[in-house]
């Protein structure tokens, strides 16, 4: 096949196109932050988890606490009872059963305040405990929102880079002749490379230098015969440089 070389070098543009669209492609479905959000994950998991255990415990411990009163003031209402019928009898065998159920009384009261008490000190230590992993929670959400919108704001810069490329990539290959595009598309899909310059007789495709009778080939041949890079497959684009 032949083609004008400036056509040939343009090619060049529309493979440092296609790399582009590639490395937007990589960057777009691969952030630099996806590793950085990758290890934020069980970060958040775990004080999520954290927090869960101790809202449990907390709400265990305010539900004892909410029985502990009311068993308090059923005690208290029996006290108050006793209290009542000591003051109407007036059977000493009466008031002796009296008082010594009011002892005990007072008795259970005590020993359920004692159990109330030890339960609110042991609330306010889980409520510091909830305050400190909410604390927590925040940054860590605030990290990962952080994170989030870098990864948008690049995303979306990529996106409008591969836009942009897309429509150079339009423009310059439509200006060239189709037949030759058709071949540098065939060579790209089958090798991954489609044109590449020849520098100082080392294929930039392949990044290896041609063999002398390669070289001696593409020498040899007319400045605009399309050339294929013998280890790369792409198109060799040749200049006073190759």
């Amino acid at each position: 096949m032949k083609a004008d070389p400036r056509d040939q070098r343009e090619l060049l543009r529309v493979q440092e196109l296609d790399n582009l669209l590639a490395q937007a492609a990589r960057a777009i479905a691969h952030p630099s932050q996806e590793k950085a959000l990758a290890e934020l994950e069980p970060v958040v998991a775990e004080v999520r988890s954290r927090r869960l255990a101790v809202s449990g415990e907390l709400d265990d411990a305010r539900a004892e606490l909410k029985r502990l009163e009311a068993d308090v003031r059923v005690v208290e209402a029996r006290m108050a009872r006793d209290d009542e019928r000591v003051q109407a009898t007036s059977s000493v065998k009466d008031v002796e059963a009296l008082e010594a159920e009011l002892v005990a009384l007072r008795k259970r009261r005590s020993d359920l305040e004692d159990i109330e008490l030890a339960i609110m000190e042991r609330i306010e230590g889980l409520e510091e405990q909830v305050a400190a992993i909410d604390a927590e929670s925040a940054q860590s959400t605030a990290d990962v929102e952080r994170i989030e919108a870098a990864r948008d704001a690049e995303v979306a810069d990529w996106e409008r880079k591969k836009a942009d490329a897309i429509s150079d990539r339009r423009a310059v290959s439509d200006a060239l002749p189709a037949e030759l595009v058709s071949l540098y598309e065939k060579q790209r899909d089958r090798y991954g490379v489609g044109a590449a310059r020849l520098v100082g007789g080392v294929s930039l495709g392949s990044n290896m230098k041609l063999s002398p009778s390669d070289l001696a080939s593409v020498t040899a041949s007319a400045d605009d015969e399309v050339v294929l890079c013998p280890d790369s497959g792409a198109i060799l684009v040749r200049d006073e440089n190759s």
